[in-house]
This record gives structure tokens, sequence and C-alpha cells, in this order.
């Protein structure tokens, strides 16, 4: 076992020691995801940190919206309740929650330093570490391998390819008796997951990232207007009009079923697809996002993660802590890669070979998430909520054709300018 996995696991051989001096048992709640296999992995890994502990934990499903979460998320820690100990964060809800969660820096002692230092940042709100990193996301592109092949296709670099590409592959397989065949599933929905699908347009035509890191609404430009005009353009043709109303799991389903050529989602649907009952087991290819067209086009992906907070009203603080230590430590951290291709926020799992072997395409993410786009969160503050929100309101309007996209830019823009009070968020 390396050093750094010694002293992560160090506390969890500290309680051990304690139930063996005759301390008390408790039981402990976590609220985890239900998305894809978190909720098993979740569940798998608390009842082992149990066993090891002589405690008890309970897991609290929460919805898999992440929108619907972060709102119970809310509800239960401005309530004051003690009813959860141990919260799953998405990254861009830290800062929002920051002020109901156990500062874990007395804690933690330095183990935080081996993961993702834009990870820690982001945990780091105030001076205190709020939150440790779980794992971490960028967007990806998945394709069939076999309909590529099949039709001699190349994996498609811009969006306009991808457009070609995807109508190319879709016609001839409903020519062939597929009807049910589409060119390319997302997440849709007015939700975060839009908002992360939407930023990868922009960013991709050198939009910029709707507000930039001193706090500038950059959102008002030519070439904003232009992705999402083209995001519009996939809807009814490539993708079916039901994508406005999907998010991860309902875009998965189409193309685990064999039903799509291509889809946006986030590193979790790899072991889904490679799963022995997956009907395109051993089809699927990954790649990075297509990039845009004009100045400033490039290739981008949206950062995303999750992290493992403690509730300030826990009753057994110490205990949680120590929860999330192990949770957040790299055998769990290594189970979650192998069984569910959850990628490690710490960065020497990057170099185990099973890993490795298990999830072929994760070493190239080190660099993915290297230059991934990073949501506004910082700058805007504790009115990032609101920023995204109007953000994918006005994103969903274009793409669902009750509004054009050159007039609900510039209103975005505007109400933006208002929000952040002349840049001054």
């Amino acid at each position: 076992m390396t050093r750094f996995a010694q002293r992560a696991l160090a506390p969890v051989a500290l309680m051990l020691a304690l139930c063996g001096a005759g301390a008390q048992a408790a039981t402990l709640k976590i609220a985890c995801s239900g998305l894809g296999k978190e909720l098993e992995l979740c569940k798998g890994a608390a009842d082992a940190w149990g066993k090891k502990t002589g405690n008890t934990v309970e897991v609290v499903s929460t919805p898999n919206d992440a929108s619907e979460r972060l709102a119970l998320y809310q509800q239960v820690l401005a309530s004051g309740s003690d009813k959860i100990d141990v919260f799953q964060v998405e990254m861009n809800q830290v800062g929002l929650l920051a002020n109901q969660l156990l500062d874990l820096t007395g804690y933690s002692k330095g183990v935080e330093k081996g993961h993702f230092p834009s990870m820690v940042n982001n945990s780091a709100v105030g001076g205190r570490l709020v939150a440790m990193p779980w794992f971490i996301d960028a967007g990806l592109l998945y394709y069939r391998k076999d309909l590529l092949e099949k039709y001699k296709q190349d994996v498609p670099q811009t969006w306009d390819q991808l457009k070609a590409t995807a109508q190319l592959i879709q016609d001839a397989e409903r020519k062939a008796g597929k009807d049910k065949m589409w060119g390319y599933v997302w997440q849709g929905r007015a939700y975060e997951g839009l908002t992360c699908n939407a930023l990868e347009w922009v960013a991709s035509h050198g939009g910029g990232t709707i507000v930039d890191d001193s706090g500038k609404v950059t959102i008002g430009n030519p070439n904003a207007v232009k992705a999402i005009t083209m995001a519009a353009g996939f809807v009814g043709t490539i993708s079916p009009t039901a994508v406005l109303n999907y998010a991860e799991e309902e875009s998965r389903g189409p193309f685990q079923n064999g039903n799509a050529v291509f889809m946006r989602n986030w590193p979790y649907a790899w072991a889904a697809a490679q799963a022995a009952d997956s009907p395109v087991k051993d089809k699927v290819g990954v790649a990075v996002l297509p990039r845009g067209s004009g100045d400033g086009a490039r290739h981008a992906a949206t950062l995303g993660g999750q992290e493992l907070a403690v509730s300030k009203h826990s009753k057994n603080a110490a205990l949680a802590v120590e929860l999330v230590l192990y949770m957040a430590g790299p055998e769990v951290q290594k189970e979650r890669a192998l069984k569910g291709s959850y990628n490690p926020t710490i960065v020497e799992l990057y170099k185990d070979a099973d890993i490795k072997k298990a999830n072929p395409f994760m070493g190239s993410l080190v660099r993915t998430f290297s230059s991934a786009v990073a949501r506004p969160t910082a700058a805007t503050g504790v009115r990032y909520n609101q920023v995204s929100s109007e953000f994918q309101n006005t994103v969903h309007e274009v793409l669902s054709k009750t509004a054009k996209p050159e007039e609900a830019i510039a209103r975005l823009n505007t109400r933006l300018h208002q929000i952040s009070r002349g840049g001054k968020w």
C-alpha cells in the first residue's frame, strides 16, 4: 500500500481502535445520487466502512436531477436538520452550500494535496475546506464504432461533421428498417445538464464562458448566438424532439439500446455501455467533443465532478468526517473507477494498471481535465444558481423554437448584467 493510501486509511484504523475500546456505535446518513451505478457503489462503500468501524450507515436516495437535488439539500440544511450527515455535492454547488457545511481542514491532515488542485480549490471557500473531492468529470462524445466503420465515416472533429455523419447514418439505418434510430442524443432539459451542454457549444465556437473570470458578462456575442443556433438545428433532425426533456439517463437509454449513433454524456456512461447485458457492449468508442467554427474555435468539455461534505448540523460530525475521508480515499476511488468508470480525483490513481485496463480512455482524460471549461461559479459566487437558471432557460427557449437566437441571447445578456449589478457579483 502506498504511503498516501496509508495516510488516507489511518482515520479508519483510529475508529477501529475506538470501537474496540467500547465507543458507542452510531448511525450516520449519507445522501447519494442514484445516477447510473452511483447508488449501488455508494451503498457498498458505506457498508464496508460501517463493518470496519462498527457503525451503521444509511443511504438516502436523492433525485437524479441536479437542480432538484440541490433544492432538497438547501431545504434540509437551511432548516438546521441533523437528518443527513454527509452530502454528495456537485462541484458547482459547493459555494452555495458552504455556510452550512463543516470545515474539514482540522481533520484531513493534508490528504487533499493528493487530489486534482482544481477540485481542491473548488472545495476551499473562504479559507475553509468544506468538501472532499470524490470524482471528476468532463463531457465526452460517445459513438458507435461499428456504425462508423459500416458507413466508412471518421470520428467527427467539428460539430458540422457530427451533424452530417449523424444524418447520413440515421437515414441509412432507418431505410434498413431501424425506424427508432437517431443521430445524436444529449441533455436538453432546462436544468444544470443543459447549462453544461450549452457552455460546451458556446465555448467551442469561441463564445466565452457566459461570465469571465473577472466577473464580466460575456455571453452577448455573435459566436454564442451561432453556437445556440447550431444546436437548435439538431432538434427534430438528428435529435428527437423529446431530447428537450432528456437528462443523463434519458439520453443514455436510447444510445445503450442501440438507437443512437452519437451521445454526449459524462464518463460514468462507459461502464454501463460495457456491461454484460448491454446491447452495445464492445461497439462504443469515446472521443473529445467536437469543436465549433470561426475565430477561437476549440474542443471544449465542461468540467464537472462530485464531492462529499459534512453538515455542520450533524450530531456525529467527527464520525461523519471519518466516513468522508474513507469514501474519498484511494481504496474506494479505485473501486468506483473499476466498477463504474468514475474518474478518480486522486492523481496517483491514473497510474494504476487495473484502472487503465478497465477504462482505456481514462489516462487521456488527465489532459482533458486540465483544459476543460469551468462553469463561472467562482466569478458569480452565490448568484451562480441564478445565472445558470437564466442561461439554461434562455437556451431551452431557443431549442424549442419559442424564441429567436439573437433576441434571446440579447435578453440574457441584459438580464445577467442586471443580476451582476454592473459586474459586482
